[in-house]
């Protein structure tokens, strides 16, 4: 899979929490901060799974 269509469906994703916890009321400054982890975990589990594999030497 390539990082960035991963990173696309995860910004979907984050999309959805932030406009869920929008309706909910959650206030504008707790739905940044978890945009802001989410973003971080999706990065971070983006680039473990898309890394490419190091040749056999």
């Amino acid at each position: 899979m390539n990082f960035g269509l991963y990173l696309v469906g995860f910004f979907v994703f984050i999309g959805g929490v932030a406009w869920g916890l929008s309706v909910m009321g959650v206030a504008s400054t707790y739905i940044i901060i978890a945009c802001l982890v989410l973003l971080g975990i999706g990065i971070m589990t983006g680039v473990t799974r898309t890394r490419m594999k190091d040749p056999p030497s």
